[in-house]
């Protein structure tokens, strides 16, 4: 496999196997950060016999590297033409080098020494991919609780709900859990009976969680006065902040039970890993639709909300700018939420209009209603004299015409004289 770059794809992340010196190679050449995909784990999918003993000395010789996919390393993946298979879900392919240099074209091996030829291997692979995704996933969760300043367990303990309350001991035994795996490398049978219970403990937190993200919405669209609309807006950040920040430490514990899941069925069921992967990914992105649909519910109230207020700014100067600006707030932590989980959503934030400026909207409209008006009355006006002067006129004309004819009748001779 001398100066080969293997390439598998499962759509949401690309692994890099192959000579570590060709691996940094390549991924340096297009421009490309990694992880570690913790290759040497693929030994234990090789199984026994002589090409298990050739695939498993090329494992050990090689490195193996994961790369989020993002809108430029999926280009990569589309230059590179993997070939996807529609039984695994994978894309796969090899780059084939020379001298020490990556051509940039793709061969596809069937031969016993490509690790893309072993199945177990490959889906093993998928499953590693998988999980450094999600641990990913995990530490960005942990970054965003400290950006936002936001302690979970303070907001769970201020809860009296004992779905809530047992949120906190989930979550350290799963983290308890996570620990004894890097140290034994696996899930055995005693460490996962630990948190076989978590995952109800942690859907039922979620969904509490969305409902509570409901009820803001659902008191926004009952206000209509703006002064308490922007009562309850101001009240909708601090909940929502809250609120997210538990749905986010769900999500966490959630990737969490699936990475330990994926290392116990490769010990009890390894021939079911692939189909098992597959099936969490589908059940991963269920998840993420349900908290777009509420958040986007949450959002149209918000935004209704900022509406109404725009409409009202004159009449409540104050108020109205406080409802916008409460409303952009939710709007933005709604938005980071998604960024954070990859959810792709189109909320915009309000535009807020300022009292200055909607009176000068106002008086503008006034004085062009104010000049056509004067205009309109000078046209009339003008018409008004027009028809008075022919009025007249004809007046006049008809006095005159009268005045002649008498006139006439006066200088008539007289017939008797």
């Amino acid at each position: 496999m001398d100066n080969e770059i293997q390439l598998i794809s499962d759509g949401d992340g690309l692994a890099v196997l192959g000579n570590e010196a060709d691996v940094e190679r390549f991924l340096v050449s297009e421009g490309l950060s990694s992880k570690d995909l913790g290759v040497q784990r693929l030994k234990s999918a090789v199984g026994i016999g002589a090409v298990a003993a050739q695939v498993g000395s090329d494992i050990a010789a090689n490195s193996g590297r994961w790369v989020k996919l993002t809108p430029k390393s999926a280009r990569l993946v589309k230059k590179y033409g993997l070939r996807e298979s529609s039984k695994t879900g994978l894309g796969t392919g090899v780059v084939k080098g020379q001298k020490g240099q990556i051509r940039g074209f793709v061969e596809f091996v069937k031969g016993p020494r490509s690790l893309l030829s072993n199945p177990a291997v490959l889906a093993n692979a998928a499953k590693l991919m998988s999980q450094v995704a999600m641990q990913q996933t995990m530490d960005e969760i942990t970054d965003y609780l400290a950006t936002i300043d936001a302690k979970v367990d303070d907001v769970l303990r201020a809860q009296k709900d004992a779905v809530l309350a047992r949120m906190i001991g989930v979550g350290f035994v799963v983290e308890e859990v996570m620990t004894i795996r890097e140290k034994r490398r696996g899930v055995d049978e005693i460490t996962w009976s630990k948190v076989q219970a978590a995952p109800t403990a942690i859907a039922e937190t979620q969904v509490y969680a969305l409902r509570q993200l409901d009820a803001v919405a659902e008191k926004m669209e009952r206000k209509d006065k703006i002064g308490g609309l922007a009562t309850t807006a101001k009240e909708a950040e601090s909940a929502v902040r809250e609120w997210l920040a538990v749905l986010a430490r769900c999500f966490q514990l959630q990737d969490a039970m699936a990475v330990l899941e994926l290392d116990r069925v490769l010990d009890v069921s390894p021939e079911e890993l692939n189909e098992h992967r597959l099936g969490l990914k589908a059940a991963r992105q269920d998840r993420l639709e349900l908290i777009l649909r509420t958040t986007e519910r949450l959002l149209a109230r918000m935004n209704a909300a900022a509406d109404t207020a725009n409409a009202k700014v004159l009449l409540h100067p104050a108020k109205s700018p406080a409802v916008v600006q409460s409303s952009n707030h939710v709007a933005t932590c709604v938005s980071d939420f998604h960024a954070l989980l990859g959810i792709e959503a189109g909320g915009q934030s309000s535009e807020e209009r300022r009292w200055a400026h909607a009176a000068a909207e106002v008086r503008d409209k006034a004085l062009e209603a104010g000049v056509k008006g004067v205009d309109t009355a000078r046209s009339l006006g003008s018409d008004t004299l027009d028809r008075a002067g022919s009025v007249t006129e004809k007046l006049s004309s008809g006095i005159a015409e009268r005045v002649r004819r008498r006139r006439g009748r006066d200088e008539e001779p007289d017939g008797k004289g």
